[in-house]
């Protein structure tokens, strides 16, 4: 199995901060349905998790904050036309307009990492909060988990692809988290090989099910922890 690779970090260069959140897609009840504990019973587990992440960045930073948002568009398409049968994508765009954000829809992981490597001008804005709502395991975020194959995905970012990711983009001592299940178990430690920053994982799996209005985040399951 190759090892995650790793990278020299750049000197910082700029002190326009930038506030970045990844939005994975949810899975289909075509291929949950049989299953003891089926995934995602609401279309919008990872969405709805991401726009209380985002109303607290724009009341914290205020309303001139260039905060991004990032989101696995084919899940949601797919869920769409398979399941909910109306357009996800209009209710997404909606907290867009709410909360005045950069929203970026993407279709896989190259496009995420040409965003964070080029959407910005990387020498004068530089990412200073990443944060990733979505299904994951300990190597790999998943984009589509189980939701064009079942209990698999055809779209993730790989620890072994982070190398790709160039650490200028983000700011010293930036805060970098996953709210997905397992990545504090291998993928924070690639991720600090490659990009020697690091990022917050959780050692288990994680729980979005209980997620609300005051209390916005996923929470760790019985027996887990977060790791760096």
């Amino acid at each position: 199995m190759l090892a995650c690779k790793a990278v020299q970090a750049a000197p910082l260069t700029s002190v326009e901060p930038e506030y970045v959140i990844v939005t994975g897609g949810p899975s289909l009840i075509e291929w949950e349905r049989f299953k003891k504990t089926p995934h995602d019973h609401w279309w919008a587990n990872f969405i709805h998790a991401s726009r209380i992440r985002l109303s607290e960045l724009r009341a914290k930073e205020g309303p001139h904050a260039l905060i991004t948002w990032l989101v696995y568009r084919p899940s949601y398409e797919r869920r769409s036309t398979h399941q909910e049968k109306r357009d996800l994508l209009a209710d997404i765009i909606s907290v867009q307009k709410k909360y005045n954000l950069h929203l970026v829809f993407f279709n896989s992981h190259q496009q995420l990492i040409h965003y964070l490597n080029n959407g910005q001008p990387r020498d004068q804005v530089k990412i200073v909060d990443f944060e990733y709502f979505g299904h994951s395991n300990r190597a790999c975020f998943m984009f589509d988990y189980s939701n064009q194959i079942d209990t698999g995905s055809k779209a993730w970012l790989h620890e072994k692809e982070l190398y790709e990711i160039s650490p200028i983009d983000f700011a010293p001592h930036a805060f970098i988290k996953s709210w997905g299940c397992h990545t504090g178990e291998s993928m924070s430690k690639c991720w600090y090989r490659s990009l020697k920053q690091p990022m917050i994982g959780a050692i288990g799996p994680t729980d979005y099910s209980n997620s609300d209005d005051s209390s916005w985040h996923p929470s760790l399951m019985p027996h887990g922890r977060w790791s760096q």
